[in-house]
């Protein structure tokens, strides 16, 4: 990895330990489906793929949250596996790993500065 992203993961001291998927009791596993398969194999590109899949997983936390779990958001690298694993089709390509439970006693949750509204908006009066 390079030194810049593993600088940036530093506040959230992790690792590559990742007990959490071994202790989560459940493991949701989102793919992406770039392309339909029409009549005789013809392929039908689906828009907007990478946008769609980030706003249902958004849903998706809130809901885990709302109802009282945690999660967090985990991207192996390389994450292909998890499509012959889990005997995919080729039109769907694993795009996160949520680890979904309840959270250990111990759990740390990193405090993160935040930017403020000022940071990253421009107000046109």
């Amino acid at each position: 990895m390079p030194a810049e992203w593993l600088n940036d993961l530093a506040p959230l001291q992790t690792d590559w330990k990742k007990s959490f998927l071994e202790m989560a009791p459940w493991l949701i596993v989102i793919f992406k489906k770039s392309y339909e398969k029409g009549n005789e194999g013809a392929k039908r590109n689906n828009y907007y793929v990478m946008e769609s899949t980030g706003i249902a997983i958004g849903f998706l936390i809130t809901a885990i949250h709302q109802a009282g779990l945690v999660t967090l958001t985990h991207t192996p690298s390389p994450m292909n596996f998890l499509s012959n694993l889990l005997n995919r089709p080729e039109n769907e390509k694993p795009f996160l790993l949520l680890p979904v439970g309840y959270p250990a006693d111990d759990c740390i949750v990193p405090v993160l500065k935040k930017q403020t509204v000022e940071d990253v908006s421009i107000f046109y009066l």
